[in-house]
């Protein structure tokens, strides 16, 4: 239970900021940092709520910390953009006690000090059932410059960066077995698939730079609910290919069913996924090859109803907009 939450204030204020642009952080009724005419502002806002994103059987305090950031900065990722700062407001039970507090605060404090992101405010209350997280990020991105999921258009190549799958095969096993199950070291793979995500800020800095007409998404809900995501901000039709769409390796022992609902409408792996003109293929294959990044084409944009199409053995079906319910363990 936390007592004091000023003290608390205390402890998690950071003691040095990455942001030259920061004129004050926490400490004040608002942050205060530097504006500039060359780029646009990004700020996007996520929330984690106890039993429903996590349990204290499936995350310990450090990887929901590192997660609640992780999830923010893939969303800045996903509009090309540099994360450059963040707010917490966390709604606390009386079951959680301050170390476990400090644990979350140090585990957002580690992926914020890998991409230079800081801590500049937030708020934090009591709650009667359950731990709350909400995180809200800023960003940059050079004007016009930003990659919108309505910029899809027919004739394109749909892609995929990096793998998909693991992170609900993860959650599964640790759902099944709990957090301090003697897990084999391929399922440790697929658990840190899910406490760990790596947001491709890299990758979609370098599709931004490029100046291309590229739509992108970042896969939180599942790869069916994205693509559909970029179809109906487009108003085109996607046509994936079931068997091109990058796996995580370690799923591969598993039922091809388990995999194919991991891989479609798992979500939480945090990739990337979108369409290029297909004229700018090689371009950046070739940037994403040079900067060891994982770049996969894996459809075709083609005109017709906001819809998405899965080929899958020589059939063609409608991919529905659904992501997984990972807490139901019925279906």
């Amino acid at each position: 239970m936390l007592r004091d939450e000023f003290d608390f204030i205390t402890k998690i204020k950071p003691k040095i900021a990455h942001q030259s642009s920061l004129k004050k952080g926490i400490g004040d009724d608002a942050a205060v940092f530097e504006g500039n005419s060359m780029f646009d502002e990004l700020i996007c806002m996520d929330t984690m709520v106890e039993g429903v994103h996590f349990t204290k059987e499936t995350m310990a305090p450090f990887m929901i910390g590192y997660k609640a950031l992780a999830v923010n900065i893939s969303d800045i990722a996903a509009m090309g953009g540099v994360p450059t700062y963040y707010l917490v407001s966390i709604a606390i039970p009386n079951d959680w006690d301050e170390k476990e507090l400090k644990e979350i605060y140090e585990g957002m404090k580690s992926l914020g000090d890998k991409y230079s992101v800081d801590l500049i405010g937030g708020d934090t209350v009591s709650s009667k059932q359950g731990l709350i997280i909400t995180v809200t990020v800023c960003g940059k991105i050079e004007k016009e410059s930003s990659l919108y999921r309505s910029n899809a258009s027919p004739g394109d190549f749909v892609f995929l960066i990096g793998e998909v799958g693991g992170s609900a095969a993860g959650l599964e096993l640790l759902l099944k077995h709990g957090l301090h199950y003697p897990f084999s070291n391929q399922e440790k793979k697929l658990i840190e698939a899910h406490q760990y995500p790596t947001p491709q800020i890299e990758a979609g800095q370098l599709l931004a730079s490029s100046k291309q007409r590229i739509s992108l998404n970042d896969i939180s809900d599942g790869l069916a609910s994205e693509a559909n995501e970029i179809a109906e901000a487009s108003n085109v039709t996607l046509n994936i290919d079931y068997d091109k769409i990058p796996r995580n390796s370690f799923i591969e022992p598993y039922s091809e069913e388990k995999q194919k609902q991991w891989i479609l409408f798992g979500g939480e792996d945090y990739q990337l996924i979108g369409t290029i003109p297909k004229a700018f293929y090689s371009e950046i294959n070739q940037t994403f090859n040079q900067n060891g990044i994982k770049f996969t084409i894996i459809g075709e944009v083609s005109s017709g109803d906001a819809e998405v199409y899965l080929i899958n053995n020589y059939a063609k079906q409608i991919l529905p907009k659904k992501g997984f319910n990972h807490f139901n363990k019925g279906e």
